[in-house]
């Protein structure tokens, strides 16, 4: 069996990527028809038991990422169900080309497991920065996007991406996360394309995806304990499609709204609620926070989010400036 996620404290877990690993493993042990497919990812993929126990179920390609794409898409072809590992940002660049015409345009229904995304590797700098597959992605029609912000997200949005018959992307980092992110005493329950109210508030909204959850979690902690504000904070994990309805629900207590996202302030999560609220003639007042339009600074996740303000701290402050 994949490793227990099961027993674990409240408010400690295992990185996104190792639930992943681990859910993957089980289902492929179950399921003889689910494969992975790595581009010399095995090790960083977190899927080196995966091979030893499964290795008729495991495909190894190199540092080819067009040709990982290409192999799965054959795969998913001949009704596998092939999930295709990678670093995000390689998998979402130099295979692109094959990502929009050999898994979306041709409909084949290959998982696109980006790893190690958003500034995982932040100290190798700009080239192994993921800031662009939100915005890539979102462009291309029949793709889901998905970026879990916990365990518990991770596992269910592996399961239910392999039992889907289209194409999904699912991008996880490095760090450990919290078993399950949640505040609130009926969260609601993980569905592909509907976003989780972790805490629920009255005078603020963070709605955020991936790992820049945890941060607004915190620092909706420290203003009510601090400034007595109450902030809802959202797990948006579903970029695309949208949960356009849940977005106007919140949007209609006309209190202002924060996006946080690990990736370009341009094309991504922010300003992709945005447009939900402009088109919708939403006049909340609005800011998105996540990387701006410059040189990144290179450091560890933790360093460059403290620099962007995706931090406890950041998130506090500009919650405290947008309500003036």
């Amino acid at each position: 069996m994949g490793q227990e996620i099961t027993n674990i404290p409240k408010g400690v877990g295992l990185a996104n990527l190792e639930v992943f690993a681990s859910t993957l493993e089980s289902l492929a042990q179950a399921d003889k028809t689910v494969f992975a497919v790595t581009s010399d990812s095995r090790g960083s993929g977190k899927l080196v038991a995966f091979g030893q126990k499964l290795p008729e179920q495991i495909v190894e390609v190199g540092i080819a990422e067009q040709n990982l794409v290409g192999v799965a898409t054959g795969l998913a072809s001949m009704r596998k169900k092939v999930f295709a590992v990678s670093p995000a940002c390689f998998l979402t660049a130099r295979a692109l080309e094959q990502i929009k015409n050999d898994v979306c345009y041709s409909d084949n229904p290959v998982k696109l497991i980006g790893i190690s995304a958003g500034v995982s590797y932040g100290a190798l700098g700009s080239t192994h920065h993921s800031l662009h597959d939100y915005a890539v992605l979102r462009a291309i029609n029949n793709i889901t996007i998905i970026a879990p912000a916990d365990n518990f997200e991770t596992a269910e949005a592996i399961r239910q991406a392999a039992a889907m018959d289209s194409p999904v992307y699912l991008r996880f980092g490095k760090k450990n996360m919290p078993e399950k992110i949640e505040e609130v005493e009926h969260a609601t329950s993980f569905e592909v394309g509907k976003g989780r109210v972790v805490k629920e508030g009255s005078d603020l909204t963070f709605i955020a995806t991936g790992e820049a959850v945890w941060p607004c979690l915190k620092a909706a902690q420290k203003l009510a304990e601090e400034h007595q504000i109450s902030a809802t904070v959202v797990s948006m994990h579903t970029i695309k499609p949208l949960d356009q309805r849940l977005i106007l629900q919140l949007a209609s207590q006309n209190t202002p709204i924060i996006t946080v996202e690990e990736h370009s302030v341009y094309g991504g999560l922010g300003e992709a609620v945005g447009s939900v609220l402009l088109q919708n003639g939403c006049h909340n007042k609005f800011k998105i926070v996540g990387l701006p339009d410059e040189h990144t600074v290179s450091g560890s996740q933790g360093e460059i989010f403290e620099h962007y303000g995706i931090s406890e701290k950041g998130l506090t402050q500009s919650a405290l400036n947008i309500l003036g």
